[in-house]
């Protein structure tokens, strides 16, 4: 069977190699700025510049977002994949601000309660003036869903950059990964080079992509 998503995919974001004998994000401050509950809703002012963090419920976004910042509860973890409904803004060393957007594709939320938050996502994609890139995350165990799909293609249509991460990587072993990274990559339309392994549990990945991260965060707005 062929596939029916042609590789058509965001720019991506080459993983950059970590840098030599130090943290390449070092966290001094963190602060919540508030959520964003609507397409048209009180967001905080595009001062600096922001990278949102994309994927599907259950996917490990919360415990990614906490091991990259190394703290143990910024991002909530939630035992109910899919209650987050809104958009929550981090500013991050007064450098940028980390976006949290809302998980998709959970099945037992109703089809109108999803209906609801992808306005909300988009809205946010295509307005945000300071939007540098999107962290979009895969889980290492499972195909591409078909909402992910859409979501890739979503953000190639945006011309949006973007860096992949593939989470959850301590679940299998190493040639298990490698197995499961190239058939992702060939199905997402990507070198598997391309794919950034990630582990919340035991940090593997974590200076991979947040070397990625600042190398995004020095490039120029996205033109409207």
């Amino acid at each position: 069977m062929s596939d029916p998503h042609p590789p058509h995919r965001p720019p991506p974001a080459s993983p950059a190699a970590p840098t030599p004998g130090g943290d390449p994000l070092v966290i001094r401050r963190l602060d919540y700025l508030g959520p964003m509950s609507s397409p048209t809703g009180w967001r905080p002012e595009p001062t600096l510049p922001e990278i949102a963090f994309s994927g599907r419920s259950n996917v490990g976004k919360s415990s990614l977002i906490n091991r990259l910042v190394r703290r143990k509860q910024l991002a909530r973890v939630s035992n109910t994949p899919g209650r987050t409904r809104e958009v929550h803004f981090f500013r991050v060393n007064d450098d940028f601000v980390l976006v949290d957007l809302p998980g998709y594709g959970y099945a037992r939320i109703s089809k109108e309660r999803q209906k609801e938050w992808l306005p909300l996502i988009e809205g946010y994609l295509r307005g945000s003036a300071q939007l540098r890139g999107v962290v979009q995350l895969l889980d290492v165990r499972h195909d591409p869903t078909e909402d992910d799909l859409q979501m890739l293609d979503f953000l190639a249509e945006l011309e949006t950059p973007t860096v992949v991460v593939a989470t959850k990587v301590d679940k299998l072993s190493r040639s298990q990964a490698r197995e499961r990274l190239a058939v992702i990559a060939k199905r997402a339309g990507i070198d598997a080079e391309q794919i950034i392994p990630f582990s919340a549990t035991t940090g593997e990945g974590r200076d991979e992509l947040a070397e990625a991260i600042r190398e995004l965060v020095t490039q120029p707005p996205l033109e409207p």
